[in-house]
């Protein structure tokens, strides 16, 4: 085995990616671990993970995810920081391009999770970093006392305007339907925040201002009215785009781009020894617990591919 040759590669360093690397370190195969950025992926910018068992008071998706790599460096996990720029078959190899070199091994798990979707309207990118965000975790301390927007209306949405008004005076929740698609716990503290009300039936067409976000002009979509809300802060949260774009012309993806998987539940996908696990194969329910399922069953499913049982 060359110094670039390993058993298995695991594609993504999330909860998913996670979970498979403590699964197959520990059954005794050599595995790498490649994550483009920060190792535990998008749960990370969570302020609080309140439905994984075995935390009754929650836990932070940051603290979550330290604990989770932590466990699987104690079973020798080797973690490559960098991003995968191509991925080919070579014969029974698995090639994976990174700025380190090639990666080859028998076995590839693609957990490479998904990134969050922006608006693409006028003044988004223009306002990134000044005042336009995509965590609220993360930029929420820099608005204290100011008007914010959130756009969307799943889980993740709900959960960021209920952070933010720790420390907003105002927040709105700008959805293009009549009704959340967040989970009933959620709607409920959302509507029963008195710092937070709803612009249903609308969606954000220009982020305006001049050195940073000063309004958003917003579009019934039933009406076609438009109309101008003071913002000093936009907070996107409208869904996930899955990091696939090295797999095409490679794997099966659906239409949205995330991997199909066999109906089986063994997470393999169209080509053998490369399985996926997560937020980035297909119907996924993109929750903590079920990627830590998927990454078990992923990498059991390794095992028995490389040892022929």
């Amino acid at each position: 085995m060359n110094n670039m040759e390993r058993e298995l590669i695991i594609i993504g360093g999330g909860p998913a990616g996670l979970t498979s690397a403590v699964y197959a370190c520990r059954g005794g195969l050599n595995a790498v671990l490649i994550e483009k950025s920060s190792v535990g992926g998008l749960i990370i910018k969570t302020d609080l993970v309140e439905n994984y068992p075995g935390f009754p008071e929650g836990i932070s998706g940051f603290d979550l995810a330290q604990l989770m790599e932590k466990q699987a460096a104690r079973y020798g996990l080797e973690i490559v920081q960098g991003e995968v720029f191509e991925f080919k078959i070579d014969g029974q190899y698995k090639i994976v391009t990174t700025p380190q070199g090639e990666y080859r091994a028998k076995a590839v798990i693609i957990a490479s999770g998904s990134e969050l979707m922006r608006l693409n309207v006028p003044g988004e990118k223009e306002f990134m970093g000044r005042g336009v965000s995509y965590c609220a975790t993360c930029d929420g301390p820099f608005f204290r006392g100011s008007k914010l927007v959130v756009v969307g209306g799943g889980d993740v949405a709900i959960t960021e305007a209920i952070f933010l008004t720790q420390f907003a005076d105002k927040v709105s929740i700008i959805h293009r339907r009549d009704q959340l698609r967040a989970g009933k716990l959620l709607q409920d503290r959302a509507m029963a925040n008195d710092k937070i009300d709803f612009v249903w039936d609308s969606v954000v067409v220009a982020v305006e201002g001049k050195e940073r976000v000063e309004s958003v002009r917003l579009r019934n979509v039933k009406t076609g009215s438009e109309a101008d809300l003071d913002a000093s802060g936009v907070f996107v949260a409208i869904g996930f785009k899955p990091n696939t774009s090295y797999l095409q012309g490679i794997l099966d993806l659906d239409g949205k781009g995330s991997v199909i998987v066999d109906a089986g539940g063994m997470m393999k996908t169209s080509l053998p020894g490369v399985f996926a696990a997560g937020d980035v194969r297909h119907n996924s329910v993109r929750q903590v617990a079920a990627a830590v399922g998927d990454g078990t069953v992923a990498a059991l499913s390794v095992e028995r591919f490389i040892r022929g049982s």
